[in-house]
């Protein structure tokens, strides 16, 4: 039974329901003696406890889809098949002209959460190694005869940790909330893609490229990338491509950003940070070096010292502790053509939380307009 499916919740619930009646119909008829009418009482009651706790965080998790199925909490599932030195490019020596195309099927989401018209694929990543499900969400111009001949600006959209990839698409409603915006002209029509990042158990990637451990700087910026290219009308240069972020995933979008303006142009980071180790689970993190040359102050400030400023538009937004400081320690170090867009989030906004993220959807996306084109 699917963790965050419908039957499991209501399963749960009938057990809570019966939990919750059986003291009261059978507590003064438990028969024997007083050792074990005491023990089959206790069993009732952390049976009543360990259903309450069940539903909680079932709410909790559906709310926020941190965890997509059960390998995911239990950090049962492998998603690695290789995790191979690719090199500072990403790429190991190989030349994405010279690989075949990836031709992927794609068929409905398996779970309404996320909303209509979204599909989904699974994705073995030839380059990273990495393997998982990737949703994509088109938009309400991509089908319309007038736009037949033309390509779109995609958005990656990147879930804090635990986070599922159904996070944007579900727990914000992205593609619900920019449908009648599209569709009015309001917000300019991007391909969303939505891919998995939680993609290690029971460990934050960080989206960095760690030969023996995970390639997941190279699954999302190549693997996932060249896969909507090949498949979609979706444009291949920097300046059609963006990423956004909240929380673990706005570190990643932010690092990515600067990382590779070959393959981006614009990245939105709400409440996220510099420092990975700010995540306890973060592989980046707990790596001295990879902790140095995975903060986006470092790459910044490297590619400046290299006289390289990127040519990277980002958007941060945050909260004081939460996003803000760390969108103006890059605005301090930003050169053109870098530039860099900090909003502060007030503290009784609602903190770091879904709902704070989800209203800002609208805004980013005008702002991505400002930037993004096919």
């Amino acid at each position: 039974m699917s963790l965050t499916g419908t039957p499991f919740f209501l399963f749960a619930l009938l057990l809570l329901i019966v939990a919750f009646v059986l003291p009261f119909a059978v507590w003064g008829r438990v028969a024997g003696p007083p050792a074990v009418k005491g023990l089959a009482r206790l069993l009732m009651l952390l049976f009543a406890q360990v259903t309450a706790i069940t539903v909680v965080f079932l709410l909790v998790n559906n709310a926020n889809n941190l965890y997509d199925n059960w390998g995911d909490l239990l950090g049962t599932g492998n998603h690695i098949d290789a995790a191979r030195n690719l090199g500072p490019d990403g790429l190991g020596g190989k030349n994405l002209k010279d690989q075949p195309k990836v031709h992927q099927q794609f068929r409905p989401a398996d779970d309404p959460v996320v909303g209509p018209n979204v599909q989904m694929t699974d994705l073995k990543g030839q380059i990273s190694g990495v393997n998982g499900e990737v949703y994509v969400w088109l938009p309400p111009q991509y089908n319309d005869p007038a736009y037949k001949d033309k390509k779109f600006p995609v958005v990656e959209l990147l879930p804090g940790y635990p986070g599922s990839s159904k996070s944007w698409l579900g727990s914000l409603k992205v593609a619900q909330q920019l449908a009648p915006l599209m569709q009015s002209g309001a917000v300019k029509p991007f391909i969303l893609v939505s891919p998995r990042t939680n993609v290690l158990p029971n460990a934050d990637s960080g989206c960095v490229n760690l030969p023996g451990k995970v390639n997941a700087d190279s699954w999302l910026t190549v693997d996932v990338r060249q896969m909507i290219i090949d498949n979609f009308r979706a444009g291949d240069k920097p300046d059609a491509w963006g990423l956004a972020g909240y929380s673990a995933g706005a570190h990643c979008a932010s690092k990515l950003a600067l990382a590779h303006p070959d393959r981006y142009r614009a990245a939105v980071a709400m409440s996220g940070y510099n420092d990975p180790a700010i995540e306890p689970d973060s592989l980046a993190g707990k790596d001295p070096k990879l902790r140095v040359e995975t903060n986006p102050i470092h790459i910044l400030k490297a590619a400046n010292d290299a006289g390289k400023p990127p040519r990277t538009a980002l958007y941060i937004s945050g909260a004081a502790a939460d996003g803000y400081q760390a969108g103006m320690g890059l605005k301090q170090l930003a050169k053109q053509p870098t530039t860099v867009n900090v909003q502060m989030i007030p503290a009784s906004a609602g903190g770091h939380t879904v709902p704070v993220w989800k209203r800002q959807v609208p805004e980013i996306f005008r702002w991505f307009g400002l930037f993004l084109h096919a």
